[in-house]
């Protein structure tokens, strides 16, 4: 009881915050051997969380016929809806919102019945454990309405949560202050933890204590660095107790699985100053649990982020890691740990293993287009492969290239009937590279009464050459 008695005081206060409880009762009271812990944190929180009303473009942008019936429809069940997280974040700072998402302190059950009683759709269930209702209204917009929560038990990848109506408690589980706030349908912001003045500033902090919001989920170390890149002014202004906890830290990382990773490195390259916050991330000791070095090719990192300045954005988030790599092997080890998408893999392949070969073995636009032409090579590798050498008089001669079409196909050889079908493949691909050395104006008689033979003659299994679709583990 005065463990009880001490949550309701802390509570009450103005200052202090309780952070996390986690609650089993003594053997006494319950089957459990556990006890209870009730641990608190001292947050700087505001007494009133209102700030100000807002009545922007952005802010009015939002209001869709859809979102007024489905504002109307909680407003009729008495339960509080407001907008949450980026989409408040966005509007502070004069951008449309792309997607908005809502908290509530209706429980899933509450919402499910209300939303059958009004007669509206409900899909993707699979978030309702978390707390989430998706409902599409006028089947023409979606909406994600999830239940204020606490994070009762945190493993650093996932937690177990209780429901709440407490605004506060919902915003002190959140990662951080500029992901805190609320806005209410009328346009009153609330903000209790205050990132609206951290957001005037440009300054990226974690709600309370870093440390303690990092191990609650590793993952926000890289959404750290991320929101840096959209929020900061400046490239190096990271606050240094915050480095601390994240350096402190980087081992967590590895309990992450790879899809997070790799979804959050790719919106950090994109923003602004990748280039910066990759070498803090580096010296911070975070790279090797996403994939990359353990000493990662910093050079070449440095050579190619000065090197895409002549390209037009936007580069792919791609290039950017596979520069950090020594050597395909990296390629495979990082691909492994990050589960890139078919493309993605291939392109790391095919630069690792084709970059040394310019200006030595590739030279002229002529063998580019020779390189285009070969079997698993895509002409977007090519391409991406001058990007990343920075030869921008090829690219573009390149992009502009329509490969004529070749005259000769797999069925015409197959009738000639003096080839074995599994050797087809590789008369194609000779044929293909003397045509394209007689500036691809050889005709199909010329291909297969002058050239076909002397291919066929001199026909040779080459050794095993990259397999850009299956790639065996080293």
């Amino acid at each position: 009881m005065w463990l009880l008695r001490n949550f309701c005081a802390l509570r009450g206060c103005s200052c202090i915050h309780v952070h996390k409880v986690r609650c089993w009762l003594p053997s006494s009271l319950s089957k459990s051997n556990s006890n209870c812990q009730i641990i608190t944190k001292l947050n700087k929180m505001r007494a009133n969380p209102i700030v100000k009303k807002l009545n922007t473009p952005e802010f009015r942008s939002i209001f869709t016929d859809e979102l007024k019936t489905l504002v109307g429809i909680f407003c009729k069940y008495n339960y509080e809806l407001r907008v949450a997280g980026g989409a408040v974040r966005d509007i502070l700072m004069e951008i449309t919102p792309k997607d908005v998402d809502f908290a509530t302190t209706a429980t899933p059950g509450q919402m499910k019945e209300m939303f059958t009683l009004e007669k509206i759709r409900m899909i993707n269930p699979k978030g309702e454990k978390h707390g989430t209702i998706t409902v599409r209204i006028g089947d023409k917009e979606n909406f994600e309405v999830t239940t204020l929560r606490i994070d009762v038990v945190t493993d650093g990848r996932h937690a177990e949560v209780q429901f709440t109506t407490d605004w506060q408690l919902d915003a002190n589980r959140r990662d951080l202050t500029i992901n805190s706030m609320f806005l209410g349908f009328d346009g009153t912001l609330y903000d209790y933890f205050y990132g609206y003045e951290d957001l005037q500033q440009r300054r990226v902090k974690f709600v309370g204590d870093a440390n303690t919001r990092i191990k609650e989920d590793f993952l926000r170390i890289l959404r750290y660095f991320r929101f840096y890149g959209r929020i900061a002014p400046e490239a190096d202004r990271h606050d240094e107790l915050t480095l601390r906890a994240i350096r402190a830290n980087a081992q967590g990382l590895a309990k992450i699985s790879g899809e997070r990773i790799w979804g959050e490195l790719q919106k950090m390259l994109l923003g602004n100053y990748s280039e910066e916050i990759m070498l803090e991330m580096i010296n911070s000791g975070l790279v090797v649990y996403c994939g990359l070095p353990l000493r990662p090719n910093v050079l070449e990192f440095k050579r190619l982020c000065l090197a895409l300045k002549d390209f037009e954005n936007p580069h792919k988030p791609i290039l950017f890691m596979i520069s950090l790599l020594h050597s395909v092997e990296d390629a495979i080890k990082m691909h492994e740990r990050l589960k890139f998408s078919a493309f993605e893999r291939d392109l790391a392949f095919f630069i690792t293993q084709q970059r040394e070969k310019v200006d030595e073995y590739y030279v002229s636009l002529r063998d580019y287009q020779k390189l285009c032409l070969q079997a698993y090579i895509r002409r977007d590798f090519v391409e991406e492969l001058l990007k990343y050498k920075h030869k921008r008089e090829l690219y573009d001669k390149l992009r502009c290239w329509e490969v004529p079409p070749f005259p000769v196909n797999g069925s015409i050889l197959k009738d000639r009937g003096s080839i074995p079908t599994r050797k087809i493949g590789l008369v194609l691909a000779q044929l293909k590279l003397i045509w394209a050395d007689n500036n691809f104006q050889l005709s199909r008689e010329e291909l297969l009464e002058k050239h076909l033979p002397l291919v066929t003659e001199n026909l040779v299994t080459p050794p095993p050459s990259p397999n850009y679709k299956k790639v065996k583990k080293i």
